[in-house]
């Protein structure tokens, strides 16, 4: 019998920070295309959470996916 396999869709927490993966996991662009959209402005900067820790706010990863559903471009 075959291995079950497991739906791992991404999943976003109602309120808090992302790390940079997993917004790469929702938004399939390189890293090098989104540091460039956030020092283009387009995506959101991240949070420092400690000395080497940084985040994204859940709220605006999910703010930029709005505007990319509604044709907003990259």
């Amino acid at each position: 019998m075959s291995e079950t396999v497991q739906n791992v869709a991404p999943h976003l927490p109602e309120v808090g920070f992302v790390r940079l993966a997993e917004v790469l996991r929702l938004i399939p662009v390189s890293k090098t295309a989104w540091f460039k959209g956030v020092s283009e402005g387009r995506f959101p900067r991240p949070v420092k959470l400690g000395r080497r820790a940084s985040g994204y706010r859940v709220q605006d990863v999910r703010d930029l996916i709005e505007r990319l559903s509604n044709g907003e471009g990259v």
